[in-house]
């Protein structure tokens, strides 16, 4: 008989496939963020409390920069850590 070599086959993938969460979060909760941000400056506006929209539309800024732009919290923890001397 021939010695024949045969790989082991791949143990099978088990549990949640979420390749693809992140995008299907994004596309899912952008108009909800959108629209949540839209009322809430509009309100603003109308009661003319001008500083608070300042302070709205800027943290409104962060928090859409931080959930919106990939890899943009692993970029800047490499930064942070970078900065410190942290390898």
């Amino acid at each position: 008989m021939h010695d024949l070599a045969v790989a082991p086959s791949p143990e099978p993938v088990t549990g949640i496939n979420t390749a693809g969460l992140a995008d299907f979060l994004r596309t899912f909760f952008a108009p909800l963020f959108l629209a949540v941000v839209s009322v809430v400056a509009i309100f603003f506006l109308f009661t003319r409390e001008i500083t608070r929209f300042v302070q709205f539309i800027i943290l409104a800024v962060a928090i859409g920069v931080i959930f919106y732009v990939p890899n943009i919290i692993e970029v800047t923890a490499k930064a942070i850590a970078g900065a410190l001397g942290i390898k």
